[in-house]
Order: C-alpha cells, then structure tokens, then sequence
C-alpha cells in the first residue's frame, strides 16, 4: 500500500539544513546523486526508443559494472560519528577522549531536532511508501524523522550519547538513492554482531527506533533538487554491554528483501564494519 501526496510550493521564507559530507565515501555517494538529478534532466530530451535503450543501459550497465547507474560501493551504509576512520576508541575516565563523538552526534543530529522537523516537514503514516503525485520539477514533501525517536540514543536525555558511561551510540544510515523503494514493501532491518572472534564481546546491543527498521515512509527520495528538507532516516545502535580494554570488531547488517549484504570485497554493500575500543 502506498500514500499519495501531490506537494504543493513553499510558503514564505525557509531555512533548509544541509548536512555535509564526512569522508570520501559519502563525497561520492553526493556526487553521485548529482549526476542523477542531471540524468533525470536528460531523460526529457530523449526519443522514445533512446529512452527504452538507455534504460536498458540503467538496469545493467556490462561495461562499468553498473546496477541501476550505481557501483557496489554507492549502495552502502555510513556510521556517525566518524573521526578516525571506522575505530571508535575513548577512554570513559578522560573526557577529551569522547567529547568529539558527542560534539560530532549533536552536529550531526541538528536537523533532526523535533522543533525543526515539525516546522519543516509532515507527519507520514508508517509502513508504507510516500510516493508523491505531481511533476518533477515540483517540490516534493518530506515526512518527519525527529531525534526523539532515537530514544537513549537521541542526546536529549544523555547528551552524551552513552559515551561518559562507556555504552556508545552509533547512527546508521543508508546512502540516498534516487526513486529507491527498499524491503519490496517490507521495512530493512539491522542486526549486529562480534565480526570474528570471541562473540561474548557484545553481549547486548539496543536498536531505535522501535525494532531497528527504516520505515517505508521516508522513501522514495525524489532528489535534493525537489526533496529540500529531506532528512534520511536512522538507526541508532545502543551498545549497552561491550567487552572494555580490547579491540571488538562489529559488523552490523542490513537486511530485506533485494538487499546484498554478503560480497566479501566490500564493505558498505548492505553492511558496515568498524571497531570499538572502550577503556575504562
């Protein structure tokens, strides 16, 4: 089941948020999205028979590797905070070692602060897909994602974020993909475990929202030409008990139907590797 919407224009003057890349990865995966807005602008030029063919082209691209005009690495997941790579290391005793994670969480979190998210964006029903009537030129609505949602891991009650108590938040999330519909109407979930060795290294890990899914409601993503205050949905990932005073490698997962979350040489495709180190 699906909610249509068609969107209509912005009223008075608006201040739209703009979170900028981190690192390389998220740099392309922007990129990335350029190039299909500029794709979607091409497409209107086109005949009939070059657009069946370029579409053929789209699906699977042969000669790049290409499926649906993205490579393996910009269908992946990122992780907030990210400063040093993917090893987040502190020790719990000396707050210089983890004030950049929460200074960089609260960063991070601005644009989904609940004031914000109720002034710019609407209340969507959960559990099904957004999809919005109208031309493309047209600005599309975008449905709220508030920080309160992440619950422990939302900095309102811990502003912290878990780190002063040695049990760390991490945000997920997925790249943006233009027109993506991910799950087949079934929301992806994440899991989270020990990547090797010892598995009593993560005893207890807590999810938010809710049972750790990205809702259907926040997709399709129409592009940020039109999808102005768009804020892509998380997943915050509570490790309330982890190993101290050792190096405990996790990968967390994605997964739903038509997600690929096991190619071995790659580490953001449908999945995120990094490491915690939390010394006491």
């Amino acid at each position: 089941m699906e909610m249509n919407a068609t969107s209509g224009g912005a009223e008075g003057q608006r201040k739209i948020y703009h979170q900028k890349p981190e690192n390389k990865d998220e740099e392309r995966a922007q990129h990335s999205e350029d190039e299909q807005e500029k794709c979607k602008e091409k497409m209107g030029k086109k005949t009939l028979a070059d657009v069946i063919q370029e579409m053929k082209t789209f699906l699977w691209n042969s000669e790049k590797k290409e499926c649906m005009g993205r490579t393996a690495q910009s269908w992946g997941v990122m992780i907030r905070p990210y400063l040093h790579g993917f090893n987040i290391a502190f020790n719990v005793s000396e707050p210089s070692t983890w004030m950049p994670y929460v200074n960089s969480m609260h960063d991070f979190l601005q644009a989904y602060d609940d004031n914000i998210q109720e002034e710019k964006n609407i209340e969507c029903p959960a559990g099904q897909y957004f999809v919005q009537d109208g031309a493309e030129s047209e600005e599309k609505k975008a449905c709220q994602f508030k920080r309160s949602q992440l619950q422990n891991c939302s900095g309102i009650e811990d502003p912290t974020f878990g780190y002063s108590k040695g049990q760390p938040c991490i945000l997920l999330k997925m790249n943006r993909i233009i027109g993506y519909r991910p799950g087949y109407g079934t929301p992806v979930s994440v899991n989270c475990a020990i990547q090797k060795g010892d598995e009593s290294a993560l005893k207890s890990v807590d999810f938010y929202p809710g049972n750790g899914t990205f809702d259907l409601m926040y997709y399709p993503y129409y592009g940020k030409l039109t999808h102005v205050n768009y804020t892509s949905p998380l997943v915050a990932l509570h490790f309330t008990d982890v190993k101290k005073n050792d190096f405990v490698p996790i990968q967390c997962r994605l997964n739903g139907e038509g997600i690929v979350n096991d190619v071995t040489n790659d580490r953001f495709l449908g999945r995120i590797t990094f490491t915690l180190r939390i010394r006491m």
